[in-house]
């Protein structure tokens, strides 16, 4: 039977706290014990050595002292018992449906399920007002075979019936599924096409980041495959296919191959990372950064064979407005560079 390590699945917020202005530096189990009904310090040191409780979107150790302003939560495997799924009426952009699937395309943004402080306005949330009730996967989540991040827009199948459900999760677990990806990294990337190969797991050191582990010791098997679609000179735009779909698998893999997501401010994209010392530099990038205020991904392209009809289904999307004038800035600035080294 396999592991099943609960460390790998996301994190739920089931607390959170804001430490007065006032506070005085109180060791943070104390400081939970102090509000949290029915709370017993050794589970709250059990929590702390699993690096489940953060202050600031930082793990700490039960002896952290908590000082005013401190943002305290806890974050566990699985979701708090009260979380309930309510139907909200919400604007969905669906591009294709029957009676058996839908395809949503999804705006950057919105989270996908409830989970992390987000208990409404996510799009099962969204999706149940639209249809009442929608079979569940194996994470008791209605209708979802598959996921994108919050800050990701694009892509995604929605089944309606447990036989489709059954079938395109297959189809997901056997890689015969399609999906491509287009992001903007960081960096000139150096082969045309590329893959990346490397078992992802939670950061021991921050949890809410995901790591590689190159020699597989830790962490679940995942590989994504590049191909430079246009160069920039200090950024790069390319498409990834994913043979995987693990929690943020196009974020960290990038970035371990030195290509870290433009404006990707969890994995450190939001900052300059290539290019030059200059003045006008800084600005351009900022307005770029302005322009797209998120994670340069975008769910593209979809493909599966249809639960029902058993026939091949493609569907594709163009960029949001966000991305593609981020990518009209550095298209600019790339032909300006080099008509400038004529």
């Amino acid at each position: 039977m396999e592991h099943h390590d609960p460390s790998l699945d996301e994190l739920h917020e089931h607390y959170i706290f804001t430490a007065d202005s006032g506070q005085e530096p109180l060791r943070v189990d104390k400081f939970l014990m102090n509000r949290i009904e029915n709370a017993t310090r050794n589970k709250i040191q059990q929590a702390a050595v699993a690096g489940s409780i953060f202050v600031n979107d930082k793990s700490v150790k039960s002896n952290y002292k908590v000082k005013g302003g401190d943002v305290v939560r806890v974050l566990l495997a699985h979701p708090p018992h009260e979380q309930l799924l309510v139907p909200e009426q919400m604007a969905l952009d669906i591009v294709y449906e029957d009676d058996t699937l839908l395809i949503v395309n999804k705006p950057t943004g919105l989270v996908v399920h409830p989970g992390h402080g987000n208990y409404s306005g996510t799009l099962i949330n969204g999706l149940l007002h639209h249809f009442g009730e929608l079979p569940k996967n194996t994470n008791n989540r209605p209708g979802l075979v598959h996921r994108i991040d919050k800050d990701t827009s694009g892509l995604l199948v929605v089944a309606k019936t447990d036989h489709a459900m059954a079938h395109l999760a297959q189809q997901f677990h056997d890689k015969t599924s399609e999906r491509e990806y287009l992001a903007l990294v960081w960096g000139d990337v150096k082969d045309e096409k590329g893959t990346v190969d490397g078992y992802l797991g939670r950061d021991p050191k921050n949890r809410l980041l995901m790591t590689v582990f190159p020699d597989g010791e830790q962490g679940k098997p995942a590989v994504t495959h590049y191909e430079v679609v246009e160069r920039f000179g200090y950024v790069t735009l390319v498409r990834c296919v994913l043979e995987t779909g693990r929690t943020h698998q196009i974020r960290a893999h990038m970035k371990f191959v030195g290509h870290t997501l433009f404006s990707d401010a969890r994995y450190g994209g939001d900052k300059i990372l290539k290019g030059t010392t200059f003045t006008k530099y800084k600005q351009f990038v900022d307005n770029c950064f302005k322009q797209l205020p998120r994670q340069a991904l975008h769910a593209k392209t979809l493909g599966f064979v249809h639960p029902k009809t058993n026939e091949k289904m493609r569907f594709d999307s163009i960029l949001p407005e966000d991305f593609e004038g981020a990518l009209t800035k550095w298209r600019n600035y790339a032909q300006h560079q080099h008509l400038g080294n004529l």
